[in-house]
Parts: structure tokens; C-alpha cells; sequence
């Protein structure tokens, strides 16, 4: 498995969905989704970052690009969404997420976001410190709540 600190272009994929979730499950249900993902992403090398915005969820996703074409069509059969839209997908010149197996991100401008770190030196996944984000993860992160509130367009 590459390392996803490893520089280099990598292929992103962004979506965003409709939870079928009910809300007073919901909790329960995304640290599920969570859990499934970091362990999952890790093992795959794959990286990312998820905003869920009330019953909306926008995705990024990083990896190798039949990897992540794979993921996202599991996504697709997954009965907790609906509604998938691709927003976004390419190759960028690196990782922005390179740190984050998955990250859940805010979906308030005012909240810090809580990124999830891997330590490679625990074997296991730890809480960064608030607003440790580079100016690239806050761009894309600034996107996903453009989308997620309806105010950006897919390209």
C-alpha cells in the first residue's frame, strides 16, 4: 500500500447526497459510517473529508482513481443516501487531505472543524488540534460547504 503522505497528483472525487437516514438515528449512524470509513480509507489509501449539513452530506475523496471510483460506487448502493451527485473529480497535483484518513468537517463556518489524524506510530487514529488545517484543506473544505448549501454548482 502507498504511503498517503507519499507527494505526487492523486485523483479526487467530490459528491454530495441526501441522507436517508431518520434524524433521531442519525448520530448513531454517522459514527458508524465513521468508523466504517477510517478503517476502510486506511487500509485502501484513501483520504478525505465529509461535511454532513442537515440531512446533506458532501464527500471529497482521495486515492488512487479506480480505488475511488470503486468507493464511490459503493456509496451509490448504500441505502443511507440518495440522490448522489458528482461534483467534482480529477487529478490534482496532491493531497489535500494527506493527513485525514476521514475528517469530519463542520458544517458551521464558526465551528472548528475536527480532523481526524492518523498515527502512524499507535497504529490508530487521534483528534488533531482545532483549526490545524493548511490554507489548501481550508479552500476545498470552503467548497464542500458551497455545495452542501446549495450555492456552488458541480463543474
Amino acid at each position: 500500500m502507498a504511503d498517503a503522505a507519499t507527494a505526487g497528483p492523486v485523483f479526487r472525487l467530490m459528491y454530495s447526497s441526501h441522507l436517508r437516514i431518520p434524524e433521531h438515528e442519525r448520530k448513531a449512524e454517522l459514527g458508524a459510517i465513521f468508523s466504517t470509513a477510517r478503517s476502510n480509507n486506511k487500509r485502501r489509501d484513501v483520504t478525505g473529508a465529509l461535511l454532513v449539513w442537515h440531512d446533506s452530506v458532501v464527500q471529497a475523496l482521495e486515492g488512487d482513481e479506480a480505488t475511488v471510483r470503486e468507493l464511490y460506487e459503493t456509496i451509490h448502493r448504500d441505502t443511507r443516501h440518495e440522490r448522489i451527485t458528482l461534483l467534482e473529480e480529477g487529478t490534482v497535483p496532491e493531497r489535500t487531505f494527506g493527513r485525514w484518513s476521514m475528517a469530519r468537517v463542520s458544517d458551521d463556518d464558526d465551528e472548528p472543524d475536527i480532523p481526524l489524524l492518523m498515527n502512524r506510530d499507535k497504529g490508530g487514529i487521534s483528534p488533531a488540534a482545532p483549526r490545524a488545517t493548511t490554507p489548501e484543506e481550508d479552500a476545498v473544505v470552503a467548497t464542500m460547504r458551497e455545495y452542501a448549501r446549495g450555492s456552488a454548482q458541480p463543474a
